[in-house]
């Protein structure tokens, strides 16, 4: 596989790749009088950011990650370094949330003690926790009612962090919340519009992956089939698909699945209605179907996965066909959310990799997309409505360097043979085996 300007991409540069962005992101560390470590959104931002979806949090997993994969005790000093920092942080922010709160600050804390065995950490995971539980008011903790800033995210964070009974109370109230429809059953994210939206990140079908992984997880058979009507009703959403692929609209033999963002559209001047990565597109309902097939053990999961799979890889991703269209090489909505889903189904030999193949297409994208220079690698996103269009890189987990390194780390193992589990396990993207 070559890039664009004709360049052969081989597993090394890959991973040399990842280790010049690690470069890059140890170097806009901000450093506190006492040592600790923290980061901005972005390198000119003045103020840094504590939470999972683009600040601190979200960076400390691919600096795990790295020290898994190098053997270098750097990354482990450096996360613990940037965990005293989360431990100062969780009295101080007022969100409770997954990935944009406290939650998230509780999670990473957790999987600092158990891969470090750091016990202040572990302290500092147990008080965000308790804060996060006398926050609630019986039904939500804010004005998001979703997955990443609202009760779904809380139940997965809860749960992953050991805290079920939180888990429990946190998605409880989807079960009086849910507005019944022909097909099933979906929820508003936010109690001020009535778009409704449909996919992973802010819509009916996270919460449906967040309630099917608690119930499963606590024996609570209400809340499995809760996540099943909202499942269902999100299927029942399906477009026709047209033939070879690509965008709704005209119907045709196309055996891909795609889901409109919301309905009726929101924020219509600013959204699209259709798209392919994690947050609002098929690269993320495939992560949704391949949790309900491990909990329900029904292989129709299995094959909504594929479906999705089909429309990703013929929707034209990761060119940028027109202006507008795969602006993104984040995490959340752009080229490394569908290198992580590429990479689960290798894992699970559902497409061997191959030098030749779409994993190693996205890899190979994403090197031919960096800035290398002496201060390491990074990406930047683009607006094509703003002049200049390419904006500054980011550091974090959803739009910048820290989640794209962790799936090229991931890439780089798998195409190796190695072990395709991640350092920390993100709580809305199933495990595979060893």
């Amino acid at each position: 596989m070559t890039t664009p300007g004709g360049t052969a991409v081989t597993i090394d540069d890959v991973e040399e790749l990842a280790a010049e962005a690690l470069r890059w992101l140890t170097g806009a560390a901000r450093e506190a009088p006492d040592g600790s470590l923290s980061w901005p959104e972005r390198p000119s931002d003045d103020a840094s950011k504590p939470m999972l979806y683009r600040g601190t949090a979200g960076t400390i997993p691919v600096l795990l990650e790295a020290w898994r994969h190098f053997g270098d005790d750097a990354y482990a000093d450096t996360a613990l370094r940037a965990a005293r920092d989360l431990a100062h942080r969780v009295d101080d922010i007022e969100d409770d949330s997954l990935y944009f709160g406290r939650t998230g600050l509780a999670l990473v804390l957790r999987a600092v003690q158990a891969q470090l065995g750091d016990r202040a950490s572990g302290a500092a995971a147990d008080r965000a926790l308790a804060l996060v539980r006398s926050r609630f008011d019986g039904t939500r903790w804010g004005t998001l009612f979703e997955l990443m800033g609202g009760n779904a995210g809380i139940g997965l964070g809860a749960l992953l962090a050991g805290d079920a009974d939180l888990a429990v109370l946190a998605v409880e109230p989807y079960l009086r919340t849910a507005e019944h429809t022909p097909d099933g059953v979906q929820w508003a994210h936010r109690p001020d519009t009535e778009a409704r939206l449909h996919h992973v990140s802010h819509g009916s079908l996270g919460i449906a992956l967040a309630l099917a992984r608690v119930g499963a997880d606590t024996g609570r058979a209400d809340l499995t089939e809760l996540a099943l009507a909202g499942a269902a009703d999100f299927v029942a959403r399906a477009e026709p698909q047209p033939a070879g692929g690509g965008e709704a609209g005209e119907t045709g033999p196309d055996p891909g699945f795609l889901v409109r963002h919301s309905t009726p559209q929101f924020l219509p001047d600013l959204i699209a209605p259709f798209s392919y990565g994690w947050c609002h597109g098929p690269a993320g309902d495939a992560q949704a179907f391949r949790l309900l097939r491990d909990v329900t053990a029904d292989p129709a999961w299995s094959a909504l996965a594929d479906r999705c799979w089909h429309t990703v890889t013929h929707s034209g991703v990761p060119r940028r066909l027109r202006p507008g269209f795969w602006d993104n090489n984040g995490r959340c909505c752009g080229t490394a959310g569908v290198l992580a889903l590429a990479c689960d189904r290798v894992a699970e030999r559902l497409d061997p990799y191959t030098p030749d193949g779409f994993a190693h297409l996205l890899a190979t994208d994403l090197a031919a997309r960096a800035t290398r220079d002496e201060e390491g690698a990074r990406w930047s996103n683009v607006e094509h409505r703003a002049s200049p269009s390419a904006l500054e890189p980011r550091v974090g987990w959803g739009m910048g360097n820290a989640g794209i390194v962790r799936e090229l780390l991931r890439f780089v193992r798998l195409a190796r043979g190695g072990d395709p589990r991640y350092a920390f396990t993100w709580p809305d993207q199933p495990a595979v085996p060893a």
